[in-house]
């Protein structure tokens, strides 16, 4: 765990000397997400804070990682690459949310060719199941990106346990990504924590959930089944999972795009409105995060049998979840705000 831990506080130092800089730059280059009616801040928040996360997780890789494990990341790191670069546009000058689709599709493109690729039925199934995963994580930690020190404190949480998956089957690589963007995630809390200084934009999150996605797909267990192998990174990331899969059905009941329609409709905010306070709703999905992430744990050792009766008890949770806060809780009015503040764009 040693060099993990290393990787983890460079990026982790890396990030809170570089997110200011980018704060900046920001503000210099007008990035920034600007007051509306359904926005709570007051005044322009910066958006290059996953600029910073990018960068601190780079530099770090490149100063740490072996060559050999540098090759391997070629293709990893292009498409991560490629969708920071357009979540910098989207935050400049805006994009349609199919042209991100797009891009997101052509990023999976990229790391299936590179050979990052899921590898359960062979084939064009196995082609086809990657590009639904890369774009699906990209776009649920894109939504989660909803409140002050949401999406990045998730990432962080998967991130932290990716590395433990990884130091427990000891594979180096998917080890020090993970480390990397944890300690990344973690240095941009700081500024990011409620009332937030800096937004990581969709420069942050397009990242996050794309390296998140390949992070999942490269951890291996040839120890146990492939069912059970997919399982764990399901539960790593089953919280924005949950919340998307929340926005969807509440979004399609009533008839609208999940895609594109904005609403306060996300896990986050339906906690803020039953807690009173947006920094619970924040520290409860992280309590969440944190708690399914152990589950995910325990299923490296499982049994078959065990990982079936994990799969229901969740299942079952995740389904009781959407019925009360949609059917039950849907209709409750989000107050004015109190506590803290929260932000809202998708």
């Amino acid at each position: 765990m040693t060099p993990y831990l290393l990787i983890a506080f460079s990026a982790l130092l890396l990030a809170i000397g570089s997110t200011p800089i980018m704060r900046r730059l920001a503000l210099r280059y007008a990035v920034v997400d600007a007051p509306n009616a359904r926005k709570l801040h007051a005044a322009p928040v910066p958006l290059l804070g996953g600029a910073a996360i990018y960068v601190s997780f780079v530099l770090v890789l490149i100063f740490f990682g072996d060559r050999f494990y540098i090759n391997q990341f070629v293709g990893i790191f292009v498409g991560a690459t490629f969708m920071s670069l357009m979540g910098v546009v989207d935050d400049r000058w805006g994009l349609g949310s199919y042209i991100k689709l797009i891009g997101q599709l052509l990023a999976a493109g990229i790391l299936v060719f590179s050979g990052v690729q899921i590898q359960i039925f062979g084939g064009w199934i196995d082609i086809i199941l990657t590009m639904i995963w890369i774009v699906g994580i990209t776009n649920a930690m894109n939504l989660m990106d909803n409140m002050d020190g949401l999406s990045g404190g998730i990432a962080m949480i998967a991130a932290v346990f990716f590395t433990l998956l990884a130091a427990m089957s000891r594979q180096y690589l998917v080890g020090a990504l993970a480390a990397a963007l944890a300690g990344a995630c973690a240095g941009f809390l700081i500024y990011n924590w409620n009332p937030a200084h800096i937004f990581m934009g969709d420069t942050g999150s397009l990242f996050l959930g794309f390296l998140l996605a390949a992070v999942a797909i490269k951890l291996r267990f040839p120890s146990n089944s492939v069912t059970v192998t997919w399982m764990i990174p399901l539960l790593v990331l089953a919280v924005p999972i949950f919340d998307t899969t929340l926005v969807f059905v509440s979004r399609l009941r009533r008839g609208k795009n999940p895609l594109t329609t904005p609403g306060k409709d996300h896990l986050s905010h339906r906690l803020a409105r039953l807690t009173g306070s947006r920094r619970e709703a924040v520290l409860l999905c992280y309590l969440l995060a944190g708690a399914i992430g152990l589950l995910a744990i325990f299923l490296t050792q499982a049994a078959r049998l065990e990982a079936i009766f994990v799969a229901i008890f969740v299942s079952i949770g995740a389904i009781f979840g959407i019925w009360w806060l949609e059917f039950r809780n849907g209709g409750i009015r989000e107050p004015e705000p109190a506590r803290d503040q929260i932000r809202s764009h998708s």
